[in-house]
């Protein structure tokens, strides 16, 4: 398990657990990362990520990026 800000770009990958407080997991769950969804990196420019979840691409800062782990 690692988190998905490790990821290779292009790879898709399934969400294992989303970490952080209760507010952050709120958050991310309504952006779509939820416990068994499939993710795939699209980029990551700036400390900025880019990731395709739910057939939407979402732009996430690094720091949210670490609390996922695929």
């Amino acid at each position: 398990m690692m988190p998905i800000a490790l990821a290779n770009v292009g790879e898709p990958m399934i969400v294992k657990r989303i970490g952080g407080s209760p507010e952050v997991k709120k958050h991310l769950e309504n952006l779509g990362f939820v416990v068994g969804g499939n993710v795939t990196v699209i980029t990551s420019l700036g400390g900025n990520i880019i990731v395709n979840v739910k057939e939407s691409r979402v732009a996430i800062s690094e720091e949210m990026a670490r609390k996922i782990m695929v």
